[in-house]
C-alpha cells in the first residue's frame, strides 16, 4: 500500500454460508490463546443450522439457559475476517460483572491497526439499535490494548472488581451509544 492509500475500511456483518472456513480457520487459531471465536459451535455440525442458532439468539428465540439475547458480527475488511463482536442486547447476573453488553476480538495477525476501535464504535450502533443506550464492557486489568480501546470509545471506568474464581481483576466501562459521556 503506498502511503497515500487509506486501508479498506472495516464493516461489521453476519456470518453467511460462504465464511464456514474462514470462520473455522479463525476459531482454531483464538482457541491457541483460550479463546472461542465461535460461540457454542461444533465442529462436526451444520453450518447452515449454526447460522440460524446465531439469528435465533439475535432475536431472543429458543435460548437456552444462561443466554442472552445477542449480536454475533465478524469484522470485515475487503473481504477478510479480522475479528468479530457480541453485542449482548441485555445483561445476566455473569455478564454485569464479566462480559458486559460487548465481547470483541481482533485476529492476531490483525491487531495494532486500529480495528478493535473500529469494531467497539461500530458495535455501539448496534447496540443503540438493540435499545441499549449506556453499555457494559469489560476487560482485564493488564489489557492494555483493550483499556485504550475502550477509553478511545468514551468508556468511563466505572470499578476494578475482583471476579471469584478467576484469577487477577476485570474493570467495568460504561460507554453511551450516543457518543455523550
Amino acid at each position: 500500500m503506498h502511503e497515500h492509500e487509506r486501508p479498506a475500511p472495516l464493516r461489521l456483518r453476519a456470518l453467511g454460508p460462504h465464511d464456514e472456513s474462514a470462520a473455522w480457520a479463525a476459531h482454531d487459531e483464538m482457541a491457541r490463546e483460550g479463546f472461542e471465536f465461535l460461540p457454542r459451535a461444533e465442529r462436526d455440525g451444520d453450518w447452515a443450522a449454526y447460522l440460524r442458532r446465531l439469528e435465533d439468539e439475535r432475536t431472543g428465540a429458543d435460548l437456552p439457559a444462561g443466554r442472552v439475547p445477542a449480536t454475533f458480527l465478524v469484522a470485515d475488511v475487503a473481504g477478510v475476517v479480522v475479528g468479530r463482536v457480541s453485542v449482548r442486547h441485555t445483561l445476566n447476573d455473569h455478564l454485569s460483572v464479566v462480559g458486559g453488553h460487548i465481547g470483541y476480538v481482533v485476529l492476531p495477525a490483525y491487531r495494532r491497526r486500529g480495528y478493535a476501535t473500529a469494531m467497539l464504535r461500530e458495535s455501539l450502533v448496534v447496540a443503540r439499535s438493540a435499545g441499549v443506550h449506556r453499555v457494559l464492557v469489560t476487560c482485564d486489568d493488564e489489557n492494555v490494548a483493550s483499556i485504550r480501546t475502550i477509553e478511545r470509545c468514551g468508556g468511563v471506568l466505572e470499578d476494578v472488581v475482583h471476579v471469584p474464581g478467576a484469577p487477577g481483576v476485570k474493570r467495568r466501562y460504561r460507554v453511551a451509544t450516543d457518543g455523550s459521556s
